[in-house]
């Protein structure tokens, strides 16, 4: 039961475990359990391959040289511990939300609504943003495979110099259709996507290791030990991702052993091309071709190998790494929205689950719509960072609800462990809180103004309305037995 003050919930009452778990069979709030394990890791690899590879290597390159394939490894390294955390939390509470869900079960409501607050601005905007470098990266494909492009004023935004963004729109439209439609068929075409670009990946990693030389990997250490990490830090947002699969908790078929494979499983897939990617990129071009590049990959086989032809395999892999990243990273956002609205924080009606298509489609659509627009006319280029401090941020929550969990709930059943807790959860505190630190003084500006909204939208609705201060309490909705609505429509 959540704990009380004075006969009321107060602002850090703490949500149920069981009673987090019994409300997702509730009528009318019920999502389909129809998401498989290797379902779950292509979200998790479609979330985190998509313009980092194609485009951050370059920069890293420029700041470590050759050993920015150390960058790529200790960014990985650093995104592990907070990956292991959200496994072990996700076995757990198998309910959507992520880092929400988590925090209200271990940190309280207050800080449950400021994390998931943060995660709507997060996802949101990183959704836009990402919409609007797919329309740059299809204008590419089209110059490169057919010699023609879109005309400038409805492929950019105003802030770019256009008049609307018509492929950004246009994208953000027909996933939300693909939403809306079921998560089976999203994960579906999810997985095809995912399949693709990582032959367009290996197809570059083939292709260099035939041109392969080591002379540019001489000096290793071109600006000393200290450029590792700090190409490390810019490399690290190119992991970010694996967080997604926790997101698809309530739709996962078996979650108490498909999660911690989907999410620990994404990242060392990932680890393993960005790696080999990194290799085969100063095997066949100097850092000093690649680091100004928009797609560094297509120019190192460009002027390294002299496979000028490739340029528009590269291009293709890039938009649809991109869609990819876009279906997970929008899909993760709908189910925290989910999750707040059936706790009451947000308006109930929208966490109604649409009877034929099993998913929450009024709140798809209209968080679709917002994006569309946000991505055709706002400009994004300084409100980006937003998205890395979020991150940070919910990393740094997630791993102490692990440290917390483990104290408060001893006994509670967890299918995955963190190994040597409290220590690797520490860890990752530790590597977020120093990725933070180095952000823009605007950014920590701009953050803290978002917060502070939604602690007055959190005063004047979340609090009044939380289901935790309704006669009953956690309990006031009905449940049904899960087998009735379980995998109903997956056909």
């Amino acid at each position: 039961m959540a704990v009380r003050d004075s006969g009321r919930p107060g602002v850090f009452a703490v949500r149920d475990v069981t009673t987090l778990v019994t409300e997702t069979h509730e009528t009318g709030h019920e999502l389909k359990r129809a998401v498989s394990a290797t379902q779950l890791t292509a979200m998790g690899v479609g979330a985190i391959i998509g313009t980092g590879i194609f485009v951050v290597i370059g920069k890293g390159a420029g700041i470590a040289g050759p050993a920015v394939i150390l960058s790529f490894i200790l960014a990985a390294v650093a995104c592990t511990f907070s990956a292991l955390s959200y496994a072990e939390l996700a076995s757990s509470i198998p309910v959507s939300g992520s880092a929400y869900t988590y925090t209200y079960a271990t940190l309280g409501e207050i800080v449950a609504w400021i994390i998931g607050w943060d995660l709507i601005l997060e996802y949101g905007v990183s959704v836009a943003a990402i919409a609007v470098g797919w329309g740059g990266n299809f204008n590419a494909f089209l110059d490169a495979a057919f010699g023609w492009q879109l005309p400038k004023a409805i492929a950019m935004s105003p802030e770019d110099g256009g008049v609307f963004n018509l492929p950004a729109v246009a994208i953000v439209l027909i996933i939300t259709f693909l939403l809306v439609r079921g998560v089976r068929e999203s994960a579906r075409t999810n997985l095809v996507m995912v399949v693709i670009k990582l032959l367009v990946l290996t197809f570059f990693i083939i292709v260099a290791a035939f041109n392969f030389s080591t002379k540019n990997f001489h000096p290793f250490l071109p600006h000393g030990t200290g450029s590792v990490t700090t190409a490390a830090a810019i490399i690290f947002f190119a992991y970010i991702g694996f967080d997604a699969v926790s997101t698809g908790s309530e739709e996962a078929r078996r979650p108490e052993r498909d999660l911690p494979m989907a999410i620990i499983g994404s990242l060392a897939i990932c680890t393993v091309f960005y790696v080999l990617s990194a290799a085969g990129a100063m095997g066949v071009a100097s850092p000093d071709q690649i680091k100004d590049s928009d797609a560094p990959l297509a120019t190192a086989l460009k002027e390294g190998a002299g496979v000028p032809w490739a340029a528009w395999i590269l291009a293709l892999g890039a938009v649809i790494a991109i869609t990819s990243v876009i279906l997970v990273v929008l899909y993760g956002q709908t189910r925290i929205f989910f999750a707040m609205c059936r706790d009451g924080l947000m308006p109930e009606r929208l966490a109604a689950v649409n009877a034929r298509y099993g998913t929450p489609a009024r709140l798809t659509i209209g968080l679709g719509v917002l994006i569309a627009i946000l991505a055709a006319l706002v400009p994004l280029g300084q409100i980006v960072e937003l998205v890395n401090i979020g991150t940070l941020f919910a990393f740094i929550l997630v791993n102490i609800g692990v440290i917390v969990l483990r104290r408060t709930k001893p006994d509670m059943p967890r299918p995955y462990r963190v190994p040597l807790s409290p220590v690797f959860p520490l860890l990752g505190v530790a590597f977020a809180i120093y990725l933070m630190k180095d952000l823009p003084w605007l950014t920590w500006v701009r953050f803290a103004i978002w917060l502070a909204i939604g602690l007055l939208i959190y005063w004047l609705y979340g609090y009044r309305n939380s289901r935790l201060r309704r006669p009953g309490g956690e309990t006031s909705l009905p449940a049904v037995p899960p087998a009735d609505t379980r995998e109903a429509g997956d056909g």
